[in-house]
């Protein structure tokens, strides 16, 4: 008998800033979590990758995968 292994799935929210040279993103619920681009879609690829190695990381190490707890909302202002 194979027993399946499920795994807890989150929704982190992912901060993406222009900068002067690209762009760089950061996950405020996963401290240290970093990634930089020459273009958004590059960041977004990293910043991907780099949740998934900080995550693999955590667990290898032992340590608590921390739950999503940041939200975001957009408000619209005139100008």
């Amino acid at each position: 008998m194979h027993l399946i292994k499920f795994e807890t799935m989150h929704k982190y929210l992912i901060i993406i800033e222009k900068t002067k040279t690209g762009f760089s993103a950061y996950v405020p619920d996963l401290p240290g979590c970093v990634a930089t681009g020459n273009t958004r879609k590059v960041v977004e690829r990293n910043i991907y990758e780099a949740v998934k190695f900080h995550i693999e990381g955590l667990k290898e190490d032992g340590l608590e995968v921390p739950m999503p707890t940041t939200e975001s909302e957009m408000l619209v202002f005139a100008a």
